[in-house]
């Protein structure tokens, strides 16, 4: 860790920057996907954006002046929890397209009833946009797999970060 501790590419600001930069460019891309491009997104697409939106503010209060050196180490590990949420919940989501679990009943479940009234019902309740169809890829890869393979990577770059200043002590 004595290397990456003296590593600029591991600084605290550095390293906030990225993550700030980072989750703010994703947002953007996912929200002109939906605004600009049509592509709606499912719950699950939803549900992972709210880690890069704590992950974005977080890293705007960390970058602030007037934030103390060592909050701005905890508020990087913080970040890095956020970073690896999103990730799991996009490694779930593309298992759930791929088809190696089982999605959200709201989402992704079968539809089955025993009276008109209850398919009816289940029909009214069901999502437009279900979690198990992949609605954009490349590679081969979806947004939700994308999204797992961005943001674990950045969670192990503020962890990191966050470590290799904390034994430095002054980031």
């Amino acid at each position: 860790m004595n290397a990456l501790s003296t590593s600029p590419l591991f600084s605290h600001k550095y390293a906030l920057s990225i993550a700030a930069l980072s989750a703010a460019g994703l947002l953007i891309t996912v929200f002109l996907m939906q605004y600009w491009g049509g592509m709606a997104p499912c719950s699950l697409c939803v549900t992972q954006r709210w880690p890069h939106g704590v992950a974005l503010v977080l890293g705007i209060v960390a970058i602030l002046p007037i934030t103390a050196p060592p909050l701005r180490r905890i508020l990087l590990a913080a970040i890095a929890i956020a970073f690896a949420i999103t990730a799991g919940i996009g490694g779930y989501h593309a298992g759930v397209e791929y088809g190696w679990f089982a999605g959200p009943t709201a989402c992704s479940g079968t539809i089955s009833s025993d009276t008109v009234e209850d398919l009816k019902r289940q029909l009214m309740a069901q999502p437009v946009i279900r979690c198990d169809e992949v609605a954009w890829s490349l590679f081969g890869i979806s947004l939700a797999g994308y999204n797992f393979l961005i943001s674990i990577a950045l969670a192990i770059f503020c962890a990191i970060s966050s470590l290799a200043g904390a034994e430095r002590g002054r980031r």
